[in-house]
């Protein structure tokens, strides 16, 4: 089956975007710039990808609707599977995602599977923080989570100068 890619501008940096004709298989942030040269022939499962993503960024999305077609193990589709239960706005910790799975002590098994996850914030990993509230282990950088869970707090905070 072919896959298509395409790129996108975000606030975080460039965004790159893969599906085939069934769903969305991945995306990432690239921390390289790259020229941007996207094709109009793509399929409309990528093309409402993007479109989502930049009414995510603008702020007028909370939900994603797309059809999501991530390769992975059983265990990580099943973690993968639980970040898309976390409500926009909301976190957890990875004990309470672990504890949702069934099983505390695989803790450390449920961070790998959250570091291994292939859509970038449409499958919501930077939304998982550590026990404490600290920002842990993001893939994409612990200032873009920061900026995400800023992005996506109930409570925007206004800056008095």
């Amino acid at each position: 089956m072919n896959t298509h890619t395409a790129h996108i501008q975000t606030p975080l940096g460039i965004a790159k975007v893969v599906s085939n004709e069934i769903g969305i298989l991945e995306i990432s942030v690239l921390d390289e710039k790259i020229n941007i040269e996207n094709s109009e022939s793509f399929p409309q499962i990528l093309k409402d990808c993007i479109h989502q993503l930049e009414e995510y960024f603008a702020g007028k999305r909370t939900e994603f609707d797309l059809h999501l077609t991530p390769k992975g193990t059983d265990f990580q589709q099943k973690v993968w599977s639980e970040l898309n239960k976390i409500p926009f706005g909301k976190t957890y910790s990875y004990l309470e995602l672990s504890k949702k799975l069934g099983d505390v002590k695989a803790i450390r098994a449920v961070a790998s599977a959250n570091g291994k996850n292939p859509l970038w914030i449409v499958t919501p990993c930077h939304r998982v923080i550590g026990s404490d509230g600290s920002l842990t282990g993001y893939a994409g950088g612990l200032w873009r989570k920061k900026w995400l869970l800023e992005h996506e707090s109930p409570v925007k905070q206004q800056s008095l100068f």
